[in-house]
Parts: C-alpha cells; structure tokens; sequence
C-alpha cells in the first residue's frame, strides 16, 4: 500500500508535524529524507530495508559516499538528501560547540570529536582550535592513517594553531577497534606535541581518544 493510501495521522510527514520528530521510528525518519520509495517499495519500507541492510542507523549513516550510492534506493537525489542532512548534524554540533566557553573541559569538546571521528574506518588524528578565551576558532581533520594508526607530524599542527591564530588547542584521534584506550603510542605523540607548541606559545590543554560511544581524556589520566 502506498503511503498516500494510509491513514493521515500514521503518515510520516503528517505524524512529525502532528506529534514531533521523536515520534517517528528510524525507518520513519528516513522515509521523510528519502520522500519516495522504489517500485514494490514505500518510503518506509526502503528506509527499513536500508537500516536492515546496514545493521542499525548509526551503521548506515556511517558509511561512506561510495557504499551508499550501491544499496538500493539509494541513488541520485535520494543519496545526497541523506548526507546533507548528516552533515547538517555535524554542523549543529559544531555551532553549539562555539557557544561554549568552557571548551577547556574535555566533556563539550569530546562531542565535536566524537561527532566528526566516530565511525570513520581508519585512525584519523584532528584539531579544535581555540582563543585566548577557550571559544572555538576551528576544527580539522588533519592525518588519516590506517587502521592501526595515523601519521602525525607536530610541525603541521603548530603551523594550523599559528594559521588560526590559536592561543590553545585540543586533539584528539579515533580508535576503529571502538575501544577508547590510550596507547603507549598515544602518550609519546602528547608528548611531542607538548613540546612542538610550547615553542610558540600555544598550550595543548587535551588529547581526547574516540572510541564507540565512548571516549578517554589523557588530561583527566595526567598525561600532559
């Protein structure tokens, strides 16, 4: 049956603007990006066959661009309705970040790394750059690796903190195992990094470790 032919109050559009967005169960939600389904196929139904297809809605909007654009359904239009409104998220997150002024804290800063970080399939080492009043300046994805470990070399970072004119900065680097655990590795590259941008006067106030929905801050262990 098509979506038209259900009652108003079930479907998806009509349900959000009637009882809200949380109302709406993943397929659902989908299904209002998506606008249309395929042929034998509702909205919702596609939506359900993609989350099945993916494992979960995380898993999903986790893949990348290229392995999207292969489940079906998904082509065209429909694919870039999805990672617009994904990045629009991502953009959410950032611009609440810049209203904090605590950004010294590893807790609102972790949001932003666990935003941008978790979910990518090999390590990749990223920057928030900051003010002399913690206020964020900028955010970049600097080094990506495999999945075992990312290049990071402290002459770029001090280049990209002197660029934003930062006055200090926070780092942090995804685990693809999930798990949130420094490294020996992890401690050594603190350490370097400490020592590169006391040189120019900026201070590294974190390094943050993003695993799945979960992070670790070598600051809070005492490791800077």
């Amino acid at each position: 049956m098509a979506i038209t032919d259900w009652p108003e109050n079930e479907r998806p559009r009509e349900k959000l603007l009637q009882r809200g967005a949380a109302a709406l169960s993943d397929a659902e939600l989908l299904a209002v990006l998506l606008r249309t389904g395929v042929r034998g196929c509702s909205a919702v139904d596609l939506g359900r066959n993609l989350l099945n297809e993916a494992g979960d809605l995380r898993a999903l909007l986790d893949l990348p661009p290229e392995r999207m654009r292969r489940m079906r359904g998904l082509g065209g239009t429909r694919l870039t309705q999805l990672l617009a409104a994904v990045e629009l998220g991502k953009r959410y997150v950032a611009l609440e970040l810049k209203k904090e002024v605590t950004l010294s804290e590893p807790e609102p800063a972790a949001r932003m790394f666990m935003s941008e970080l978790r979910g990518e399939p090999s390590e990749v080492f990223a920057v928030l750059f900051m003010d002399n009043k913690n206020r964020m300046l900028g955010f970049e994805k600097l080094f990506r690796g495999t999945v075992d470990a990312a290049a990071v070399y402290p002459r770029e970072v001090v280049r990209r903190a002197l660029d934003h004119n930062a006055s200090s900065i926070i780092v942090g680097h995804n685990h693809p195992s999930g798990i949130a655990e420094p490294s020996r590795a992890d401690r050594d590259v603190t350490r370097r990094l400490c020592d590169a941008l006391n040189l120019v006067d900026v201070r590294l106030l974190d390094h943050l470790v993003i695993g799945d929905n979960q992070w670790e801050s070598l600051g809070r262990l005492g490791w800077l």
